[in-house]
């Protein structure tokens, strides 16, 4: 079964819903900054894979 390579977010800053890419070979569990591609603000994404290949994301403002 594939993994999940994109994933549907909610910037919070902007309140426009982006999607963006993420990679399963970055491991289980993931945590990085990235900038919003309508707002530039910067946010901590958090990645977790599940066994079956799906993944769970979510994002929080960078300065929390």
């Amino acid at each position: 079964m594939a993994a999940d390579t994109a994933a549907s977010v909610y910037c919070p800053y902007c309140n426009e819903t982006v999607e963006i890419a993420i990679d399963p070979g970055g491991g289980p569990a993931q945590e990085y900054v990235e900038d919003c591609e309508v707002c530039c603000q910067p946010w901590t994404v958090t990645v977790r894979y599940h066994g079956d290949g799906t993944a769970a994301v979510s994002i929080a403002p960078l300065d929390e």
